[in-house]
């Protein structure tokens, strides 16, 4: 029985919830349930606060579970990233009051207020940076106005909280994060139960990312349109009853389906279509 560690609430929940529940497992019907148990995927699922995860992945108790990268690093937790999820993703930026500082070389002797404190510490460390750093749950904005620290370390999306609190962004990002599965460090990569629950998941992801296209076009039009839509391996290609025309199908990008429908009608191809995937092996 492989055993899994899911956010039990927060940005990560639903959308790890949805990921797991598209790639075929069972999920919880109420979210007071900390445990739940899939045996016809052969898996158990354990219902944690997103920051504890890496922890019990780490110790041995799990064997993987879903966490943010930002939870993973900030953790210091002996667990590694295997696969990216694509979801919950962020950046993390210094700001502080202009005129105080322009990048992470001017941050010596200040004192920075964050949430993620093991983060900005390996970060400061790893750029030579002497600086003070002061644990806040959240809010941080505000630890600059009443004085706590001279610099802030945050989550920024549009920066709109930042320009109200009267601070800007400097330097470069810290790093950014979204949604990833861990593992404790060392274990087994070729454990089958795993490389099953990642093959799953990888089947989701790719198709979030791709539509199956179909259409037909003239054979003497059949190299462009390939060059238009060349699938992952090449696109399957079957001759249609009436002579000179063939029927086309290949995976396509989803953000690209209408550029590409358009290029193809163009150059004469027609019954143009495109449909979901909703799972996949690759």
């Amino acid at each position: 029985m492989l055993r899994i560690a899911v956010p039990n609430k927060g940005s990560l929940s639903g959308p790890a919830a949805d990921m797991l529940h598209e790639a075929g497992y069972q999920q919880r019907r109420d979210s007071k349930e900390l445990r739940i148990v899939d045996p016809e995927n052969e898996v158990e699922f354990f219902y944690l606060r997103p920051r504890d995860i890496a922890i019990y992945v780490s110790s041995g108790r799990l064997d993987i579970g879903i966490t943010g990268r930002d939870l993973l690093i900030d953790s210091g937790a002996g667990a590694e990233e295997i696969l990216a999820l694509g979801f919950a993703r962020s950046t993390f930026r210094y700001a502080t009051k202009p005129g105080t500082a322009s990048g992470v070389s001017d941050l010596n002797g200040r004192t920075i207020a964050t949430s993620y404190e093991g983060i900005v510490a390996k970060h400061l460390a790893d750029n030579g940076i002497d600086a003070s750093v002061v644990h806040l749950d959240g809010a941080v904005e505000t630890a600059i106005e009443l004085g706590v620290a001279e610099v802030i370390a945050d989550v920024v999306e549009t920066g709109t909280s930042l320009r109200n609190a009267g601070l800007e962004v400097i330097g470069e990002p810290i790093m950014t994060s979204e949604a990833v599965v861990v593992r404790r460090t060392g274990a087994d990569a070729e454990e089958p139960k795993v490389q099953r629950f990642l093959r799953r998941l990888q089947g989701v992801l790719v198709a979030r990312t791709y539509v199956m296209m179909d259409y037909d076009c003239r054979v003497e039009q059949l190299e462009k349109a390939v060059a238009l839509t060349p699938g992952l391996e090449s696109p399957t290609v079957s001759p249609l009853h009436n002579e000179g025309w063939v029927a086309v199908r290949a995976m396509v990008p989803a953000k690209d389906a209408q550029r590409i429908m358009d290029d193809l009608y163009a150059i004469g191809a027609r019954a143009i279509l495109t449909t979901a995937i909703h799972a996949c092996r690759l």
